[in-house]
């Protein structure tokens, strides 16, 4: 035996995406990067000791290309005529 299904006001395919496509984002300057300067001028009578430090630069980027919420609708509608396969 057979079953017979009825449809009416089937919606077919829905596809959606959120891609996040590209971001651009121009330059980004961290600093200068030079680090310590020192000038010694005119030294005599004796040893000289020079200390430049330390140098520490940093860069934290937190870059987010979000595509977002898709939403996809496949209603069948309303007023369908029913048919049996």
């Amino acid at each position: 035996m057979q079953d017979d299904i009825a449809s009416a006001g089937n919606g077919g395919v829905a596809t959606a995406s959120a891609n996040g496509g590209a971001v651009g984002t121009g330059d980004i300057n961290s600093g200068g990067n030079a680090g310590n300067a020192i000038g010694v001028g005119d030294t005599w009578g004796g040893s000289v000791g020079v200390d430049g430090g330390s140098v520490a630069n940093q860069t934290l980027l937190s870059i987010s290309a979000n595509g977002g919420t898709a939403i996809a609708d496949a209603s069948g509608g309303d007023y369908n005529l029913a048919f049996v396969s």
